[in-house]
């Protein structure tokens, strides 16, 4: 049995169900809202978060994975406020996204993975709620600093078994880089998931990554200007086809509230881009492509399962 720490208590590994890999709960500038809590409705984002996972959980979801960072404004206060009024489990994360902390840039790898580890160990920003896996990102290759981040979460994913899951560019192949960066410091790839994978369409670049043991993230679906919901779909088909359906995760990348965009600009911008666009639409059109039930259940269920079913340090 692994315990996995979510925004409202442990829960064993074998109960996270249907799960999307890559989501955010909010999306927030950080410290702009806490100068000036005027700016927005923070009661009111809390109950529409609480509205869309209720939505979310009907629907047959009973995970999500928030890999919202320090630098995109993660709340674990705010996130637990919501998962405790819902039933739906929702794992935090440390790491860092494309925006790291200045201060970072004068830290070594060693110290850095030294606050990862206490978030995953002793709880995020004093709260009683630990993160249970590791964001990274990469964008658009793996510079000098871009490097030192990576090597920090991988220290850290060894020194206490949560599972990586990162960000990349598709269009420089950064997973295969930041694979080898992992791999340098010893990693497990069968921990990792390579996220953003699902915005390419070779499925010779997304095969090199499974074949070296990660898993993809097939993790935007509903941002069509990037790739479009049937490009996604018969990328996952090919895959399928091919015998990787054991290699790929599901989610869309969408939030509750982000500050980036406004609300009704981002449905214009993207009108698939919600919590419901998977369950909705895309599997069934898998299913429709000829997508088995058991290779929807291994994307859905099982890989996420795998992927959070060990704990041990290494």
């Amino acid at each position: 049995m692994v315990t996995i720490p979510t925004a409202a208590g442990a829960i064993d590994h074998t109960e996270l169900g249907a799960t999307l890999m890559h989501e955010h709960v909010f999306i927030r500038s950080p410290g702009v809202f806490e100068a000036w809590p005027e700016l927005w409705d923070r009661d009111a984002e809390v109950a529409n978060a609480v509205e869309r996972f209720r939505e979310l959980k009907a629907a047959g979801i009973d995970s999500i994975v928030d890999l919202t960072t320090i630098d995109l404004g993660r709340d674990a206060a705010m996130v637990s406020e919501v998962a405790r009024q819902v039933d739906l489990n929702v794992v935090m994360c440390t790491g860092v996204w494309r925006q790291p902390p200045n201060l970072f840039k004068q830290m070594d790898s060693d110290a850095i993975a030294d606050l990862f580890v206490r978030d995953i160990e002793q709880g995020i920003e004093g709260s009683d709620v630990s993160a249970g896996v590791i964001k990274l990102a990469t964008q658009p290759t793996v510079d000098e600093e871009n490097e030192v981040m990576l090597r920090a979460g991988a220290r850290a994913h060894r020194r206490t078994g949560v599972p990586i899951s990162t960000h990349t560019d598709v269009s420089t192949e950064s997973g295969l880089a930041q694979q080898d960066v992992f791999e340098s410091e010893g990693v497990d790839l069968t921990r990792v998931v390579i996220g953003h994978s699902g915005d390419s369409e070779d499925t010779s670049y997304l095969s090199r990554i499974m074949d070296r043991g990660s898993a993809i993230g097939m993790d935007r679906f509903g941002i069509d200007r990037t790739l479009n919901t049937e490009g996604r779909i018969e990328t996952i088909v090919r895959l399928c086809e091919m015998g990787y359906a054991e290699g790929m995760v599901l989610s869309h990348d969408t939030n509750c509230f982000m500050d980036t965009m406004p609300r009704v600009s981002s449905q214009e911008w993207a009108p698939n881009w919600h919590f419901l666009h998977i369950s909705n639409d895309v599997l069934p059109a898998l299913r429709e492509r000829g997508v088995s039930e058991a290779q929807i259940n291994a994307m859905m269920v099982e890989n996420p399962r795998r992927i959070f079913s060990r704990r041990d340090a290494y």
